[in-house]
């Protein structure tokens, strides 16, 4: 690693961005976040960063808005003492769900956060499975979105008999995502389609693909309340499916998702640290968590020394 690299870590994930700096032998920066009286936040960066390159690693996750503004300040203070290169590392990039206009006068606010990043002085930025791809393009510097694709692979490959796995989209808005992986690990894909027929009526969930017998892998970005899943679940099991796992990228897991999804039929639900575990998924018995530590240190390695990102991914 080059000499003159820098991470600097935001509170939002610090046991993420410990795992970065070792994975890559470089220590993180001594820098202090904190809030005033008035839960005003206050950075400095308390080493030399003049003409480094400097990689500041944050999840915009809960508290969303607190993290996110830690992330334009570090920004700011980095920009002002003269770094050569900032490079905004979003291991979950908050607001990614409002990337279009559902209904009139709504805002699309995951432009309006692309802009301010950019506006603060980041020079690139690295994330991990966007909910939108075009998201890339909300912003107009350098954007890279990897993908936690190889990682659940490698680590579905270890933990079970791949001759009798089926993919499964939990909508059919995720069918690339999940076709991408079902074809590194060689398994077929199934879909849930879900729709209401009327209005006030429940939710019909339809599986396209036969999966009586099979051991079904739910593929998701996020997973907020855990009501889908669950559901999806349920109707894999009464179609014949023998387990059901889910692997999800980002573990928002708000309100009681976490005892929704250890009461519920789910196997094993497997997510990422791009957003830090709390002590309630820590201790769930049907949720583990997967590092993309070294999947974000490689990357960052490889832009550092100015090398292919896209070939993590070939």
């Amino acid at each position: 690693m080059k000499a003159d690299v820098k991470l600097v870590a935001g509170n939002s994930n610090r046991g993420l961005a410990e795992a970065i700096g070792a994975y890559l032998s470089v220590p993180l920066a001594k820098a202090q976040v904190r809030r005033f009286a008035d839960m005003e936040i206050f950075v400095e960066i308390q080493e030399n960063v003049r003409g480094q390159d400097v990689f500041i690693i944050q999840s915009t996750s809960f508290p969303t808005n607190d993290h996110l503004m830690e992330l334009l300040i570090i920004s700011d203070a980095l920009r002002r003492s003269s770094a050569k290169r900032i490079t905004a590392v979003i291991p979950y990039f908050g607001y990614s769900r409002q990337d279009r206009r559902a209904s009139g006068r709504t805002p699309i606010s995951a432009k309006l956060v692309s802009n301010l990043i950019t506006e603060s002085g980041v020079d690139r930025v690295l994330t991990v499975d966007l909910h939108a791809g075009q998201i890339q393009g909300f912003f107009d510097i350098p954007t890279d979105n990897l993908f936690a694709a190889p990682l659940m692979a490698r680590d579905i490959k270890e933990h079970m008999d791949i001759s009798n796995v089926m993919v499964v989209s939990p909508d059919v808005g995720g069918v690339v995502r999940a076709r991408a992986l079902a074809k590194r690990i060689d398994a077929p894909l199934s879909i849930v389609d879900k729709r209401r027929e009327r209005a006030g009526e429940s939710e019909v969930m339809n599986i396209i693909g036969d999966v009586a017998g099979r051991t079904c892998i739910l593929v998701d970005d996020i997973v907020d309340s855990g009501g889908t899943l669950c559901n999806a679940a349920d109707a894999l099991l009464a179609k014949g499916a023998k387990d059901v796992y889910a692997y999800i990228t980002h573990g928002v897991l708000s309100g009681g998702a976490v005892a929704r999804i250890a009461s519920s039929k789910l196997k094993e639900l497997v997510i990422t640290d791009s957003i830090q575990p709390t002590e309630a998924v820590k201790v769930a018995q049907n949720i583990r968590v997967v590092s993309v530590g070294a999947l974000l240190g490689e990357a960052i390695g490889r832009t550092a020394l100015e090398t292919s990102v896209s070939s993590l991914f070939d």
